[in-house]
C-alpha cells in the first residue's frame, strides 16, 4: 500500500535535509509543510521511529510549521483540519511500510544533525526568541526575548541556574525608580475570547480587560549578573510558575502579551512582547543542553 502523500513529500524532506527549519520556507510551503511535519510526527508516535532527540526535533518543527502557517494567514480551524487528516493517514499505514522506512531514513538523516545545535533563533512578526542549549556553569538563558518598557530593559523566557533547572522568568533592570513589589503576565484568556485579536493587516492586539488572564509571579530575587541585559550592572529577577509557559504556548504567534510591574504608588511599568514561536522554541530547549 502506498502512503498517498509521497509526491509532495519526497520533495519537502529535500528541503528540509537542505535548509532545516527555514521559517521562510515553512511560510512559503503553508499547510503543505505541516501536513507533512504532523504526518511523519504523527507516525512516529504510532511506530516509535525515531530516537528522543529526532523525535524532539521534529516536534520544534511542527509547532514551528503550524506558527508560519497562522502568520501566512491560514485559520486555525483549517490547521486542525490539516492535523486530523495527517493522524487519519498515519494511522491507516502499517508500521512496516518500506516506503515509512524510506521516510524515517531520510527524516532522520535530516534532523540528527539540527538536534545537535547548540543555539537557534525563531523570528516572529516583530520579535524573536532566542535560544541557546549550551551547558554552563553559570545562571543563564535558555530562551529569551529581549524587550523595554521606558528606558529599562526587560528579558523574558527560560532561565537556567548552574545545576540546569529552568524557570520562567522576568528580568528587570529599572532605571531611577524604586523596586516593584509584584510582577505579572497578561495575555488573552482563550476560555473568554476563544479567537486571537487581529487586525486587518493581520496584526495582533490584546483583547479588552475583561477578557485577559494573569499569571502571577512567584518570587523574585536580584538577578544573577550572567541574566542582565549587557551594560547593566544590576536587576530585579522575577519568576513565574510553570502554567504561565504553558499559556503562553498555547497563544496564536501573532499575539502579544505583557509582563507588567507593580509599584507601591499604584503605577505599573510594562513591557510587550510577542508570543511568536514560544512553544517551537521551549521545545527546542528540551532537547536539552550539549
Amino acid at each position: 500500500m502506498r502512503i498517498g502523500l509521497f509526491p509532495r513529500f519526497a520533495s519537502t524532506l529535500a528541503l528540509v535535509a537542505g535548509v532545516a527549519l527555514s521559517p521562510a520556507v515553512a511560510t512559503a510551503e503553508g499547510t503543505g509543510t505541516y501536513y507533512d511535519r504532523a504526518f511523519v510526527l504523527a507516525a512516529d508516535r504510532k511506530c516509535r521511529l525515531f530516537a528522543a532527540p529526532v523525535a524532539g526535533a521534529l516536534s520544534a518543527a511542527t509547532l514551528q510549521a503550524h506558527g508560519a502557517a497562522l502568520r501566512a494567514g491560514t485559520a486555525e480551524t483549517a490547521l486542525r483540519e490539516t492535523a486530523a487528516r495527517a493522524r487519519a493517514r498515519a494511522a491507516s499505514v502499517s508500521c512496516a511500510n518500506p516506503e515509512l522506512g524510506v521516510v524515517r531514513d531520510r527524516v532522520a538523516h535530516a534532523f540528527d544533525g539540527w538536534a545537535r545545535t547548540p543555539r537557534m533563533t525563531f523570528p516572529g512578526s516583530r520579535a524573536a526568541w532566542a535560544a541557546d542549549r549550551m551547558g554552563s556553569d553559570e545562571p543563564g538563558w535558555r530562551l529569551m526575548q529581549a524587550s523595554v518598557t521606558g528606558a529599562s530593559p526587560v528579558t523574558f523566557g527560560l532561565a537556567a541556574d548552574p545545576e540546569g533547572v529552568q524557570a520562567l522568568s522576568a528580568v528587570v533592570s529599572f532605571v531611577g525608580q524604586p523596586r516593584p513589589y509584584a510582577a505579572r503576565i497578561v495575555m488573552r484568556d482563550p476560555a473568554l475570547s476563544p479567537r486571537p485579536w487581529l487586525t486587518a493587516a493581520g496584526i495582533g492586539v490584546l483583547p479588552p480587560e475583561s477578557q485577559r488572564r494573569t499569571v502571577w509571579s512567584a518570587g523574585t530575587d536580584m538577578a544573577a549578573p550572567t541574566l542582565l541585559t549587557e551594560g547593566r550592572r544590576q536587576g530585579e529577577a522575577w519568576r513565574f510558575p510553570d502554567a504561565g509557559a504553558e499559556r503562553l504556548a498555547a497563544l496564536d504567534p501573532r499575539e502579544p502579551f505583557l509582563i507588567q510591574f507593580l509599584f507601591r504608588d499604584g503605577s505599573i511599568a510594562t513591557a510587550r512582547f510577542e508570543a511568536g514561536d514560544f512553544a517551537a522554541a521551549r521545545a527546542f530547549v528540551a532537547l536539552g543542553t550539549i
